[in-house]
């Protein structure tokens, strides 16, 4: 009668508890402090917009029970937002059709088309991004006003297309530096030539740096309130910021009017923004990365 031997598996090493990750909870704990401190003007502002002077007296920072929205319609008819809004919408869309089309044709031939003297205009490019334009506001009012545009549209897109030009090609011209050549060449090779593959093989690829044109250069132009102010003023053409600069000096007294103007002056490039924020990052690092 044989015995057979039975052998035990050795028991697996107990599991060590895991130690807490105190880096990472304080690094939640300072994004969520910040958060709250950039979000917070934000709903001072829309609280303050939905309150009644009663409300806004007692409690400022409170949540407005019960909500009004008169304060919107008040303010839309007493500070004339509606022409302002329009004049704003084409100043901003007519600025920014007018960049996309110079500043990416331009980088194109900056970074494709010409070597040694490509280089020599990007640094200049790059000059018009380092000086500051209030240096030379004087002969651009002078320039502007012998051209006949002070008090027009054309006026404040030539100025808004000088001043973001230089940015709008840097961006362009590292997007379009990382971009692989294989498809432009393609196209060369088969008998386009460099126009024809720029608009048709080379620019529907820089969807994501064109958002990020986009977004940056809208916040600029539709937030810019001393150029309106200087080349549109009395001319029945002010832009939404110089709308609401005299709104506030008209009804300070009335703050709920005049946060709800603030919100509906900031609205459109806000709703903007949300619909084209997933190409900003994503086109800024792309062109950093040329």
């Amino acid at each position: 009668m044989s015995t057979t031997a039975t052998t035990t598996a050795p028991a697996p090493p107990a599991r060590r508890g895991r130690k807490p990750n105190y880096g990472r909870y304080g690094l939640e704990l300072v994004m969520i402090a910040a958060a709250v401190v950039f979000l917070f003007p934000v709903y001072a502002l829309i609280t303050l917009a939905m309150k009644d002077p009663r409300q806004i007296s007692e409690s400022p920072l409170a949540p407005p029970v019960p909500p009004t929205l008169a304060n919107f319609g008040d303010a839309w008819t007493s500070a004339s937002l509606g022409p302002a809004l329009l004049n704003s919408t084409i100043i901003t869309v007519t600025s920014l059709l007018t960049l996309i089309v110079l500043g990416s044709t331009g980088a194109y031939y900056l970074a494709r088309c010409a070597r040694g003297l490509g280089y020599g205009l990007y640094v200049l490019f790059l000059l018009g991004i380092v000086l500051p334009f209030q240096l030379g506001m004087i002969p651009l009012y002078k320039l502007v006003d012998d051209l006949g545009w002070l008090g027009t549209y054309q006026g404040m897109v030539f100025f808004y297309t000088g001043i973001q030009l230089p940015f709008t090609v840097f961006l362009y011209t590292g997007f379009i530096r990382a971009l692989p050549q294989d498809y432009a060449q393609a196209a060369l090779i088969d008998g386009c030539n460099h126009r024809q593959a720029f608009t048709r093989i080379v620019f529907p690829l820089l969807r994501p740096i064109t958002g990020t044109v986009i977004i940056l250069n809208a916040v600029f132009i539709w937030n810019d309130f001393f150029t309106p102010l200087l080349y549109l003023g009395g001319s029945g053409k002010e832009t939404v910021p110089v709308g609401v600069f005299s709104f506030v000096g008209q009804y300070v007294s009335d703050y709920g009017l005049v946060f709800a103007g603030l919100v509906l002056a900031a609205l459109p490039i806000l709703v903007v923004f949300l619909l084209l924020q997933r190409y900003v990052i994503k086109g800024f690092a792309g062109g950093l990365k040329g």
